[in-house]
């Protein structure tokens, strides 16, 4: 058990482009940001967990599932161009001036990873509090056939290596050095960190994360990816 006071922020603002009301949107039965809440109401290491929301209704459906809301979110805070950043600060100070006391670490849990399980965030937070010499841990997964030593520029028509190796690279990709990309399932900043201005600090642990819990629904293409394997999941119990 942590000794650290430790803020679990799920962000969930009304708004989205891509896919209308997309947090509390109905995926394998349950509305997508209790994925995130029961992970997170599971933990044994967020000391509070809070939604961070600008909606009514996803207030309505987060304190339902049992997380806390305790403030709502600014409208310049939920915008498009909002910062996930300035979105974690904000929880910080709204939180600490609430509970009247310090966190010492935050956690944030974005309800657009629903694969993510308490094991992953209690794992994570773990890593961070176990190495004092860094100032965060961010989730990732290996970038599988969608390696940078494959990728390609278009100059004038002609495609050109986007990383020059003076030849094309056409070893098979389990040959090709991993490489890893966020998978926005976990960003774990120590509070002084943030507080400065940053998400990450100058020291960030890597948290790998197999790809079939590394699913992040951006898009209406990637819901049916995650259905299937939340069913998987459901069968497997």
């Amino acid at each position: 058990m942590s000794k650290e006071n430790v803020l679990g922020i799920i962000p969930a603002r009304g708004g989205s482009k891509g896919i209308p009301k997309k947090n509390i949107m109905p995926i394998v039965g349950k509305p997508l940001i209790q994925y995130t809440i029961d992970a997170a109401l599971g933990s044994k290491m967020l000391t509070k967990v809070i939604v961070s929301t600008d909606n009514k209704e996803i207030a309505k459906f987060s304190k339902k599932f049992g997380a806390e809301v305790p403030f709502i979110r600014p409208k310049h805070l939920a915008t498009d161009n909002a910062k996930t950043l300035d979105v974690a600060i904000h929880a910080v100070h709204e939180m600490e001036k609430i509970d009247k006391k310090k966190f010492d670490v935050a956690v944030i849990l974005q309800p657009t990873t629903p694969l993510r399980k308490t094991k992953h965030i209690d794992e994570a937070v773990r890593l961070l509090i176990n190495n004092k010499d860094s100032d965060s841990v961010i989730s990732v997964v290996e970038v599988g056939a969608n390696h940078p030593l494959r990728m390609k520029r278009i100059v004038d028509g002609v495609l050109v290596n986007y990383i020059d190796q003076g030849q094309e690279d056409t070893r098979p990709r389990q040959h090709l050095p991993p490489v890893y990309i966020r998978n926005g399932a976990l960003y774990i900043t120590r509070r002084d960190i943030l507080l400065s201005g940053s998400l990450t600090g100058r020291k960030t642990r890597a948290y790998v994360m197999p790809p079939e819990y590394s699913i992040n629904i951006d898009s209406i293409l990637d819901v049916p990816l995650a259905e299937y394997l939340l069913k998987q999941e459901k069968h497997k119990k």
